[in-house]
């Protein structure tokens, strides 16, 4: 007989009271430990801020009463300390050391004097300066600061080949009562000794009698043009930069511009380093259109240029009328020296009151003197040399001044460069011939040992000059340049 239920209903009834007959589960959520649609970890958020304690100070209402505290002044500190006169940071920014205590003195060192110009036996060596001699080239500032005149006991200097050269030309002049006149122009590159050079010069004119007039290098300009003008500290920069006054001359066509302070430091500096002046007197009268104050008639020259130098107002007329004195016959040769030429080859930065346009350098009266007698327009009647070196580590770019010497040095004929200016005033200098350029170039290996045997025995020096130490100095200085044979021996300590 069949049943009326299927196996399978009964199934799915046991199934449903099963169901019925468990607990219920109770499901709890949980929170979330991050944030829905996040990829960072949970750790990395910052915790939530903390709500402040302390209440937001509501800005005060436009117009609306505020009260103030009034805050003690704090104690200022007063600047006791005593401020630099004038011209006491340019002097010492200038100041030149010549004598160092510490040094040991050379005592078999020969000084060098006015028959050693022309001796052969003396290449190679190194001679002092007499004393007299230093004084006269402190006073026209023939020594520089960069130069290492305070590592010795006394100055001295190297006779090289160019040196008696040149002495023996100096020589030529002083014996012969000749009118010739050397126009030169020393060039080579940084630290080959061209400023020692013209102080070589400066040192043999001055111990033949000469009269010497040098217009230094100023290297270390400043702004401060209210100095003494009895202290000569101008130099060549100064002449173009506008740090010192100026004022037209009149009845001049074109306009020429002189520099009243700077002529009086100049004429200062001639009395002092040459003491031939003391000896030579005024020989013809003077007109009082042409100075302005009362002059005696057997007046020394020495004197003349002092009372030029006391008063800047008169100090290019007297100037004027000291070389028409040393012009005459009878008078000693002259010696012109400039040192870095570049400077005085360009626009300067005084203005033309006339068209408020920068002057020219060669429409300054003192540039201009030297230029006349560098380029051959005036001459020396007494005969002497017109010397002048140009500057690399202190020289503005004049195109026409490069092209000029270069012109003057090489023995092929040198182009323009089409894209740069060139200046006409300053090609006209070196047209009319006449001009020498000499290459001033390193020292020989002979004499490179001469002057490293001087350094040793100064003290400066700790190692044996031999033949081998003297050719490894003198391939690192690169050929033997003065001023990096002095680095690598005396300056630099390994």
């Amino acid at each position: 007989m069949s049943l009326q239920t299927c196996w399978r209903c009964l199934s799915r009834a046991s199934d449903l009271a099963s169901l019925a007959r468990r607990p219920s589960q109770q499901w709890f959520l949980l929170p979330a430990s991050t944030a829905t649609f996040t990829t960072s970890a949970s750790l990395s958020a910052l915790p939530p801020k903390k709500k402040s304690s302390v209440s937001v100070i509501a800005k005060p209402i436009r117009g609306a009463k505020q009260t103030f505290t009034k805050k003690k002044n704090k104690p200022q500190k007063l600047d006791r300390s005593r401020r630099p006169a004038i011209g006491e940071r340019k002097a010492l920014r200038k100041r030149i050391v010549l004598s160092n205590t510490n040094a040991l003195e050379v005592q078999d060192m020969q000084d060098f004097s006015a028959q050693s110009i022309v001796d052969e036996s003396v290449w190679g060596q190194v001679l002092g300066i007499p004393e007299p001699v230093v004084d006269g080239l402190r006073a026209v500032e023939a020594f520089k600061v960069t130069q290492g005149w305070s590592l010795f006991r006394r100055p001295a200097m190297l006779m090289r080949r160019d040196t008696l050269k040149l002495g023996k030309e100096i020589e030529e002049i002083s014996q012969k009562d000749s009118t010739k006149s050397i126009r030169r122009v020393f060039v080579g590159e940084r630290g080959c000794g061209k400023t020692l050079m013209l102080l070589q010069a400066m040192t043999m004119a001055m111990l033949k009698d000469w009269v010497v007039i040098n217009i230094p290098d100023g290297i270390y300009p400043t702004s401060n043009s209210r100095i003494k003008p009895t202290n000569p500290w101008f130099a060549a920069q100064d002449l173009i930069i506008g740090h010192t006054e100026y004022a037209p001359v009149p009845g001049t066509s074109p306009t020429q511009y002189t520099q009243k302070v700077y002529t009086a430091s100049l004429l200062s500096a001639m009395s002092r380093a040459n003491p031939i002046l003391e000896t030579t007197q005024l020989s013809q009268p003077t007109a009082a259109s042409e100075i302005p104050i009362p002059i005696a008639p057997n007046i020394s020259l020495s004197r003349l240029a002092l009372l030029g130098a006391s008063d800047p107002e008169v100090a290019w007329p007297i100037f004027q009328l000291i070389y028409r004195e040393l012009c005459l016959p009878g008078r000693p040769p002259m010696m012109m020296c400039m040192d870095g030429l570049a400077q005085a080859m360009g626009k300067t930065q005084y203005i033309s009151a006339k068209d408020y346009q920068p002057i020219h350098a060669h429409d300054f009266t003192l540039i201009k003197f030297f230029f006349d007698h560098l380029s051959g327009i005036s001459r020396l009647p007494n005969g002497g040399a017109i010397l002048a070196s140009t500057s690399t580590s202190n020289q503005p770019h004049i195109p026409s001044m490069n092209l000029a010497l270069s012109q003057l040095e090489g023995k092929e004929p040198v182009q323009r460069d089409p894209f740069a200016k060139y200046d006409e005033r300053v090609l006209g200098v070196f047209d009319k011939g006449g001009v020498e350029v000499q290459r001033i170039g390193g020292v020989t290996k002979e004499e490179a040992r001469g002057l490293m045997e001087y350094w040793a025995r100064s003290g400066l020096c700790r190692q044996k000059v031999d033949e081998g130490f003297v050719g490894e100095k003198w391939s690192l200085s690169g050929g033997g340049c003065v001023g990096e044979l002095e680095r690598v021996v005396v300056r630099m300590r390994v």
